[in-house]
């Protein structure tokens, strides 16, 4: 189900192939579209089985895997990360 130019209005980030990626924590990178359908419930799941980091205390690498899972509600966001 694609949206219409006039439901994607001021949706910038989504597909832009010149993101920029930012190290500290930027909620105005996520854009907002109304739900097309608010009376459906949506789970969406982010899985990231090779995260990696560095120990805030030792600098030593960390591994883990990352599962998230959300239900979305009005609106939906997206943050892109497009390359």
């Amino acid at each position: 189900m694609s949206r219409t130019d006039q439901e994607l209005e001021g949706v910038t980030l989504l597909g832009n192939q010149g993101t920029q990626y930012e190290f500290d924590y930027r909620p105005d990178v996520l854009e907002t579209f109304e739900n097309k359908h608010p009376e459906n419930e949506y789970v969406v799941t982010l899985d990231c089985p090779e995260f990696t980091s560095l120990c805030p205390k030792t600098g030593q690498p960390d591994f883990g895997h990352i599962i998230i899972n959300a239900t979305m509600a009005i609106f939906m966001r997206i943050a892109s990360t497009s390359s």
